[in-house]
């Protein structure tokens, strides 16, 4: 039997709290955990704890700009694999990017 890949997709929403917003799908072949965080910092931090669970990659949803992207595939550096959904202007953020929130 082959081993269980492991993966997370990381969003921003106000006032997240990454230890109590997440949560897991697991399927036979895939496990996925989702996580909520308030920003670019706070996804930051969690890339150390994601390497320790064993993740092996991670996709930013949308509210992640170029910046916010770039920030995190430095801090993961060949650690992970980051992946990317994108919108220029995010519908959930008022339609800015995110870069526009949590770089400024």
């Amino acid at each position: 039997m082959s081993e269980v890949f492991k993966a997370a997709f990381i969003f921003v929403a106000p006032e997240a709290n990454p230890e109590t917003d997440a949560s897991w799908v697991r399927t036979k072949e895939v496990h996925v955990k989702t996580i909520a965080v308030s920003g670019y910092q706070e996804a930051c931090d969690l890339i150390d704890s994601l390497v320790e669970e064993g993740i092996k990659a991670v996709e930013l949803c949308a509210g992640f700009g170029h910046q916010g992207v770039a920030e995190i595939v430095k801090v993961a550096g060949d650690r992970l694999h980051i992946g990317v959904v994108r919108f220029d202007k995010h519908p959930c953020l008022g339609f800015v990017s995110g870069d526009e929130l949590f770089l400024s």
